[in-house]
């Protein structure tokens, strides 16, 4: 069975590299957000039209990334959101609770140091991890019932 994999939330670190090389040999698909910052702020702006007050060409920005990110999320069996230590990312938050609300299995990944702030969108998660490497080892327990070591 292929697992389908959505990986969601902050783009400045390695993350998802490491997940996807962790679940190499696995019969995983992953999917996720465009990762280039600035295609993904300009996204709108480009295909729709220039618009001179920036709240309404990070508006559209967010709608046509909106469309990509429903889509990998609802076509996606377990979704990973990361909250990274940097910038406020409440499209993180938005994307657990949307994962959650279509009754997608959620991973949260985060360190410890978010443990409390995000208290409510952990509960809302079937795995809490603090590592990439934790993801992985869901993951392989997920399709082949083996334990880490």
């Amino acid at each position: 069975m292929t697992l389908k994999v959505y990986l969601s939330g902050e783009i400045h670190t390695d993350w998802r590299e490491q997940i996807v090389d962790g679940a190499k040999g696995l019969d995983v698909a992953f999917t996720g957000p465009v990762t280039d910052h600035a295609a993904s702020d300009d996204c709108g702006v480009a295909i729709l039209g220039a618009e001179p007050n920036k709240f309404w060409h990070d508006h559209k920005g967010a709608q046509v990334n909106a469309i990509r990110t429903r889509k990998g999320i609802a076509d996606a069996d377990v979704v990973v959101v990361r909250f990274g230590d940097q910038y406020k990312q409440w499209n993180a938050a938005f994307d657990a609770g949307y994962a959650a609300a279509l009754g997608k299995s959620l991973i949260i990944l985060h360190g410890p140091d978010h443990a409390h702030a995000l208290k409510e969108v952990d509960a809302a998660a079937l795995a809490v991890a603090e590592e990439p490497s934790q993801v992985v080892a869901v993951l392989r327990y997920v399709l082949t019932g083996v334990l880490p070591g």
